[in-house]
């Protein structure tokens, strides 16, 4: 992940600096200042306040990264939490004025940052490899953890989650999974920015006496080491260890019913493991209702030339049908690549429809209509499947479960808007199944 995002940009040395016929041609235009004078610069400077940690985002199309950087004097580091990047020292730090210039070498690619301090923020832009991009720094504000961290053993090891206990417990528990791709615990993913739904859905049932279990899943953040290679991924993983939780659960004497809410992909996987269990209900939030083959096909159909869309068909009714495709074109190895066909197979073999049917618990189906990724046939989909099911639908509500409008833009922007609250009524919604 390290490459993918902050590599993904390696940058020319050029960046670092002038030639020697450039910088002695500025030296002479611009003296060096005495030593007295940097001194005085770099006083003002800490008597503003700049020195201490900023918090920001590398402004980044449709991708702002989160990025958090520690100013002192001398020296300080750079952190990317999405990517597991912390205290990652400067190779130089220089202070000049209001104006504070950062040069990080990492992994051979030089990073550089400029920014303007005007006493309560720090705006300036981000480089690498060629490429800039505007980022903005607040002062840093140290995130106040609320939950309590548990070890439960997994297959291939133990796995970190967060329990989210409320002041008054009701004796309810609801296990939250995130959805598809490298989504943490909050309902972050890497490279999407930050939106902290699944933080806020947990934070809110506990102001309702409602306790939760959230996790990165293995292979992201807190969980990573659980997956060494990513060939050895399945979905049939994840629902084991969903089952694994519950089995923990129901041997503390605190919960005494539980409770499973999957978003996005996290619905089948919950879906799945309610089967056979004793859950007292199913939340799907957002859960496609259809085969993953067909939304893939009708994506890649908006994006894809004809004939590179015949051929992803082709490959997808292989691993359809469970067979691996070594011939992969180039331009489709990003997402078919070998390592990544084992979890495809394991995922497609699921109709999430005929899935549902097996579900004996209540379930509760909830769908925005705002949604760009799932739609309203999913959730009738899903329905159909377990007729008893409540099926309810929040006209603004987008796949994030944030209130939005139904322009592109707008939408897509409160991706990485952790501002903005969970769509109205969702968690009187929830709660009403629970309890």
């Amino acid at each position: 992940m390290l490459k993918k995002l902050l590599v993904l940009m390696g940058m020319t040395a050029a960046l670092a600096g002038c030639s020697d016929k450039e910088q002695q041609t500025e030296q002479q235009a611009n003296p060096a200042p005495t030593e007295q004078q940097v001194n005085k610069g770099e006083q003002a400077i800490m008597d503003k306040k700049i020195l201490g940690k900023w918090q920001g985002q590398i402004e980044i199309p449709q991708t702002p990264l989160e990025i958090i950087v520690n100013l002192q004097k001398d020296d300080g580091t750079i952190s990317v939490p999405a990517q597991n990047l912390i205290d990652f020292p400067f190779e130089s730090i220089k202070y000049k004025g209001e104006e504070v210039k950062i040069l990080i070498n990492l992994a051979g690619s030089v990073v550089k940052i400029v920014g303007e301090f005007d006493g309560e923020s720090i705006t300036g832009t981000f480089t690498q490899n060629g490429q800039t991009f505007p980022v903005k720094f607040k002062a840093y504000q140290e995130e106040v953890i609320t939950y309590e961290t548990l070890q439960i053993p997994v297959a291939g090891g133990t796995l970190k989650v967060a329990l989210q206990m409320p002041e008054k417990p009701t004796g309810e528990l609801a296990i939250i999974q995130a959805g598809s791709g490298p989504t943490n615990k909050d309902g972050n993913t890497v490279g999407g920015g930050k939106n902290n739904s699944l933080k806020m859905l947990a934070e809110g049932l506990a102001e309702k006496g409602i306790a939760t279990i959230r996790f990165d899943k293995r292979g992201v953040g807190e969980n990573m080491a659980l997956i060494e290679k990513e060939e050895d991924l399945t979905m049939d993983q994840y629902v084991g260890d969903v089952s694994d939780i519950i089995a923990f659960a129901e041997k503390d004497e605190r919960f005494q019913e539980i409770h499973l809410i999957g978003h996005s992909e996290g619905a089948l996987i919950m879906t799945l493991a309610a089967q056979g269990s004793n859950v007292k209900s199913l939340i799907t939030l957002a859960g496609t209702g259809r085969r993953a083959n067909v939304i893939l096909e009708e994506q890649l159909e908006k994006q894809l030339p004809p004939n590179l869309m015949q051929q992803s068909q082709q490959i997808l009714d292989k691993l359809l049908m469970g067979e691996q495709v070594k011939n992969i074109p180039t331009e489709l190895q990003s997402l078919f690549r070998a390592s990544a066909q084992p979890y495809f197979i394991s995922w497609l073999k699921y109709d999430p429809k005929e899935e549902m049917s097996k579900v004996q618990a209540p379930v509760l189906i909830v769908q925005g209509r705002n949604d760009i990724q799932v739609t309203v046939e999913d959730a009738e989909l899903l329905k159909a499947g377990n007729p008893a099911a409540t099926v309810v639908y929040f006209e603004k509500m987008n796949h994030v479960l944030k209130d939005t409008s139904n322009n592109y833009e707008q939408n897509v922007a409160s991706y990485s808007n952790p501002e903005l609250p969970l769509a109205e009524g969702l968690l009187e919604e929830i709660i009403k199944i629970i309890e």
